[in-house]
Parts: C-alpha cells; sequence; structure tokens
C-alpha cells in the first residue's frame, strides 16, 4: 500500500506516508541517491552574452519579406526596417500575413457564396431552371445541324 500511496497523488488522501519506506521511495522511484545541483559557470565577460550556435546572426530582407514586414504590423515604414533582420521576426510577419490572406480568401467564398443563392432565387423567380437551360441549347444545335446537312444536300445536287 505504500508503494501505491508514494506513486499517486491521489496517495496522499488514501492515508498518511510514515516510517523508513516513505523517506526512501520518493516521486523519483526506488532511487535513495540525492540529486545533484550544478551551478551554472559564469561567463567571462558578463557584458557580452555568449550566442546560440544555430541562430543565422541576420537576413538581409527582400522587396517582398519588407513589403510583409510592413503588412503584418511589425514596422510603420519602409525606412524603420533595419538592414539586417532575425529570421524569426520574417517567419512570424509571413505567417501574419498567410492568416490574413486566409481571412480574405474565407470572405471571398462566403461572398460568392451569397451572390450564387441570390442570383439562383432570382432564377426560380423567372422560372429558369438548368434543366430548361440545357434543353434550349440542344434544340438549338440540333436545328444548326439540320441547317447544315440541308445546305450540304443542296450543294451535292448542284455539283453534278
Amino acid at each position: 500500500m505504500n508503494f501505491i500511496r508514494s506513486r499517486l497523488p491521489i496517495g496522499n488522501l488514501i492515508g498518511r506516508r510514515d516510517g523508513p519506506v516513505a523517506e526512501t521511495w520518493s516521486r523519483r522511484g526506488m532511487c535513495s541517491k540525492l540529486q545533484e545541483v550544478k551551478a551554472k559557470p559564469l561567463p567571462a565577460d558578463p557584458a557580452q552574452e555568449p550566442r546560440p550556435a544555430f541562430r543565422v546572426p541576420g537576413y538581409r530582407p527582400s522587396n517582398l519579406d519588407k513589403k510583409m514586414l510592413l503588412w503584418s504590423g511589425r514596422f510603420k515604414t519602409t525606412d524603420q526596417i533595419p538592414e539586417l533582420v532575425s529570421f524569426e521576426m520574417i517567419d512570424a510577419a509571413r505567417n501574419k500575413v498567410r492568416v490574413k490572406a486566409c481571412y480574405v480568401m474565407i470572405a471571398g467564398t462566403l461572398a460568392a457564396c451569397l451572390v450564387m443563392v441570390i442570383l439562383g432565387k432570382r432564377a426560380v423567380g423567372r422560372n429558369e431552371s438548368l434543366t430548361s437551360q440545357n434543353m434550349e441549347k440542344k434544340a438549338k444545335w440540333k436545328e444548326e445541324l439540320q441547317r447544315e446537312k440541308e445546305a450540304v444536300a443542296v450543294l451535292s445536287e448542284k455539283a453534278p
């Protein structure tokens, strides 16, 4: 039972931990060795902190990157954009512009759907349907085909 009490946070509600078992079986399991805390070595020059090795020191933004930095609201004018910008800043600006573009496309899709619904309801009011339009088209094509056959027959009669 002491094992369950020491492992589960609800073990405190089940019963008190007492005796040497509770001292040796802590949340660390069966390990009785105390954890050693390592002190961080202080840098030699506290004014200049070392840079992470994976981070690129700077990125020269292109004209499109500058526009994205402006559109994302990071800078107000192109004059405020520094010559070298961190890649993280440009990536964040691109993500903001990407999200704004998605919102514009969603709004455009909804607007187009509403326009199509309105146009469809107007067509129903005029008693127009796709079926009637297709039948009219096919009738028109049959008439044109019959005229062409008659013209070919007239030309074939005159030829001999």
